[in-house]
């Protein structure tokens, strides 16, 4: 290779890095629809394969089905849930008497055991200007949710389109020999079936559970609570501690002793077993992942991609390891 093919082959590869770094900085807040098109492009293509090569249906018309599949199953459900979940914290009423009684009763506690005046002026001032914050954080999320479904749905449409050109031309551009690409490939695919399905399946099964619990030890607004108890399923570590903790003391802090106790009881007994329990399950059955590594995947995978780095952020460790064991076994085994 002489000086100007290398000229052209090193610029060439700048240009690349430097568009594609600044294409994905750019791409960053549609990050949650491209990776739900790709979750749910996995999920569908047995089901593509089947119908354009078994069945011969035209590719357009099997994308369309896929697509509507997909809105009925996914994206409704979804979104349908979302705007309950908002419904429910419109009707959200408090008795401020009651509220304001609570707030000095906990904050007068909290200045006993500790000597620090919650309700001092500064303190009440840090509180209230946060408010507006969180308020534009819940619209922006709200907002960034619809956007992502709709890029969704577009890339989703012309994922089915062109799948198998897609999947021969990231097969011919992977960096394995064939046998390796393969394993990569089969890699992706177990991790995000499983999380896809099992981290779902798993947060209903626990929201349904711990609505059970908020219903029994007459949590307020329990229907509320188990929905959230269904999303702080997915943090590692911590989980529905995150919604039934906060409760108990609360409820404990205003007077409601028997109740509180018998939720702390139910929530380490059978809320915390069941989780531990249906993960197991789950990981014999879907993919036996190493729980470090799903741990720390969600904890990271959830600043990279946000909602979606529950299902990527395991696969970005996984294909880590797996692409290090590749290097290991061609090239440093074989160096001894």
């Amino acid at each position: 290779m002489n000086v100007k093919e290398r000229y052209w082959k090193y610029s060439l590869v700048t240009i690349i890095i430097v568009l594609g770094v600044i294409l994905f900085v750019e791409f960053i807040p549609f990050l949650g629809g491209i990776l739900g098109a790709c979750t749910i492009y996995i999920l569908v293509r047995k089901q593509l394969l089947y119908l354009t090569e078994k069945k011969h249906w035209r590719r357009s018309f099997v994308a369309i089905i896929l697509l509507l599949e997909t809105i009925l199953c996914f994206l409704i459900p979804l979104s349908l849930a979302v705007w309950l979940f908002i419904n429910k914290l419109q009707n959200f009423n408090l008795d401020p008497t009651q509220l304001v009684k609570s707030a000095e009763h906990i904050a007068n506690l909290i200045e006993q055991r500790t000597g620090y005046d919650v309700l001092d002026t500064s303190n009440i001032m840090s509180a209230v200007s946060i408010l507006p914050k969180i308020g534009q954080v819940l619209m922006g999320g709200i907002s960034g949710f619809a956007i992502n479904v709709a890029v969704l749905v577009l890339i989703l449409y012309f994922m089915l389109i062109g799948g198998a050109k897609m999947e021969k031309y990231v097969y011919s551009i992977l960096p394995f020999s064939d046998e390796n690409k393969k394993n990569v490939l089969g890699e992706i695919n177990m991790i995000v079936t499983s999380n896809a399905i099992g981290i779902p399946l798993l947060a209903i099964i626990q929201g349904l559970i711990a609505l059970l619990g908020y219903w029994i030890f007459n949590v307020p607004s329990p229907f509320l609570f188990g929905f959230l108890t269904c999303f702080a399923t997915i943090i590692p570590v911590v989980g529905t501690a995150l919604v039934w903790l906060p409760l108990a003391l609360y409820m404990a802090l205003t007077g409601d002793w028997v109740n509180a106790a018998g939720l702390t009881a139910f929530a380490l007994i059978i809320i915390t077993n069941v989780d531990n329990l249906i993960r197991f399950i789950l990981q014999k059955k879907m993919a036996d992942t190493h729980p470090l590594i799903t741990i720390f995947g969600v904890i990271i995978g959830l600043s990279l991609f946000g909602f979606m780095g529950i299902i990527f952020g395991p696969l970005l460790i996984s294909i880590f390891i797996l692409c290090f064991n590749i290097f290991k076994e061609k090239y440093l085994d074989n160096a001894r």
